[in-house]
């Protein structure tokens, strides 16, 4: 395939996302929660870990402890045996512990609003921060950022938005940012989906896709 011109990928990215769109619906995490602050949690637990698994864990978590002044109060071991079926069960329960805190002390118990306060947050780097901003806190936009999962990292590459050689997900962040208008950085949930239903890291179903011809990598 020749090489595209910018102008050239960011209509077909257009073309692209209108489909995906289109086959799943509004975007939205897979995620279960009631509040910003239980989605904060929910991301925190889903690192390395499956959204299915942290859907089972968090109805337990939060029935124990209902607001983010009881996370901030509990126990820190008890708080990892609730979380530990999430995996890396020290540090996920540390950083929930520890951003609970902080919130009491530093934002009066209210939840962090912008992109800035929350990735001040203990282990709440920025795309944990662009799933609670875009999906709980500010749906609507403006959106501050694009969420780069393995998903979207693969996605990306595949579909021949960023190199092939790209690993970085700050640096396929800023590509995607540059390609996509700022109303379209929420993205990542539609991506995620078609991630999990199709575009496989291994077999992907091309036979199902809705965007095969506007692929240049199908098959692969």
């Amino acid at each position: 395939m020749a090489r595209e011109a910018n102008k050239q990928i960011a209509e077909r990215a257009r073309k692209i996302l209108a489909a995906l769109r289109e086959e799943y619906g509004p975007p939205r995490t897979a995620l279960r929660y009631r509040d910003p602050w239980e989605l904060l949690v929910a991301t925190i637990l889903s690192a390395q870990c499956t959204d299915e698994r942290v859907n089972q864990v968090t109805p337990g978590l939060f029935a124990r402890y209902p607001a983010i002044k009881d996370f901030a109060a509990a126990d820190r071991a008890e708080l990892e045996e609730l979380v530990r079926p999430a995996g890396f069960f020290r540090n996920k329960a540390r950083a929930i512990h520890e951003s609970a805190q902080q919130i009491m002390e530093q934002f009066d118990g209210k939840m962090p609003q912008t992109m800035e306060d929350l990735t001040s947050l203990r282990g709440v780097a920025r795309k944990t921060a662009s799933v609670v901003l875009q999906d709980a806190i500010k749906p609507d936009g403006p959106h501050d950022g694009v969420v780069v999962d393995t998903h979207v990292q693969r996605l990306s590459k595949r579909m021949g938005l960023v190199p092939a050689s790209w690993d970085n997900a700050a640096k396929t962040e800023r590509r995607l940012m540059e390609i996509f208008p700022q109303e379209e950085w929420d993205l990542s949930f539609t991506f995620i989906e078609h991630g999990r239903a199709v575009c496989a890291a291994r077999r992907p179903k091309c036979e199902q896709c809705v965007v095969y011809d506007l692929c240049p990598r199908r098959g692969v």
